[in-house]
């Protein structure tokens, strides 16, 4: 006689359903890891968006006549290398040559660190008819009618700048794909700040 011997040990459709468990719970985690590297880059072109703005702020903050004679203002950043002056200003210059060198390398650090970048800087002068101590309301080489010395030797003076300037930065930035609508692709996303240089 043959004695029925009992079945013992994990059958085979079990191990099959725990590998598909455990097969769906591996790919969740593909899903969260690649949601948390888009949010980093978002949140990293952002940062660098912030830390642009103020750069250029910082620069023109070095160069107030540049700012007065509107020599920043421009619809067109970042400039093109052939309309932006060579002077590197190592061995000094005038406000407006300086103004060129910063729109320059502004330019090639927001075409380097933002995709598909545009941005815009534009000026004001504040109060109508107010002028720095010192100062005239002249026509400079730029052809604007602009704030100059009276005295050219007041040239590397610092009037003070009574106006503001508002920046504006777009970039394309990648969706997530998170959020009701699940969208995904590419948003232009803006940066927009007033501020006094």
């Amino acid at each position: 006689m043959h004695a029925v011997s009992r079945q013992r040990g994990v059958s085979l459709i079990e191990v099959l359903m725990a590998v598909l468990i455990f097969s769906i719970g591996l790919i969740g985690l593909a899903g969260l890891m690649v949601m948390a590297t888009r949010s980093n880059h978002s949140a990293y072109q952002r940062t660098q968006v912030t830390f642009l703005a103020g750069t250029m702020a910082d620069r023109m903050g070095a160069n107030p006549v540049g700012v007065w004679s509107g020599f920043y203002n421009s619809t067109g950043y970042p400039v093109a290398a052939s309309t932006a002056s060579n002077n590197d200003c190592s061995s000094g210059c005038t406000p407006q040559a300086l103004a060129a060198a910063d729109q320059r390398a502004w330019s090639r650090q927001l075409s380097t660190f933002l995709p598909n970048v545009s941005a815009v800087i534009s000026c004001n002068n504040g109060p109508a008819g107010y002028t720095p101590a010192g100062w005239t309301m002249g026509t400079p080489a730029s052809g604007a009618t602009a704030a100059v010395p009276a005295d050219p030797g007041q040239v590397g003076m610092r009037p003070p700048y009574g106006g503001v300037c508002n920046m504006r930065i777009a970039w394309d930035e990648q969706q997530s794909g998170t959020g009701p609508q699940q969208q995904t692709g590419v948003a232009q996303q803006t940066f927009s700040w007033t501020f006094q240089p």
